[in-house]
């Protein structure tokens, strides 16, 4: 096993599997089948990312940090600029949609790359 910060050879550090949704085994690109749902398998190497527990441990997290962030720029913009109501509706609405699913891609795939990186794996039952 590599040590900390570093990956072994043909495998992404943990960031850039984050940010660019790379397979942690292979290093390509597709993990996600839809915006926020990992493919069952990698479609290069066969990875079976089922067998890690990401789950949706982020979401609610991540929902509160960006909501609170955004909010703070609304207010920000309403204060300096005093826009109609439905600037806020345009920009605002699909500002957040962009910033939750984005923040959910990469905080699974890091999560995803860290188990692997890690050898994760749920507990069992030995036979003593």
């Amino acid at each position: 096993m590599a040590a900390p910060g570093q990956s072994q050879k043909g495998q992404p550090p943990v960031w850039c599997a984050a940010l660019f949704a790379l397979c942690p085994e292979c290093g390509a690109p597709g993990l996600f089948e839809w915006p926020a749902k990992f493919r069952e398998r990698c479609p290069s190497c066969g990875l079976d990312t089922g067998r890690y527990n990401v789950g949706d441990g982020p979401a609610a997290f991540l929902t509160m940090i960006i909501g609170t962030l955004l909010i703070a720029a609304a207010l920000t913009l309403d204060n300096l600029l005093n826009p109609p109501f439905w600037v806020h509706v345009v920009l605002w609405v699909p500002l957040t949609f962009v910033a939750v699913i984005y923040g959910l891609r990469v905080a699974k795939a890091a999560l995803l790359a860290s188990e692997h990186q890690r050898e994760a794996a749920e507990g069992k039952k030995r036979d003593d």
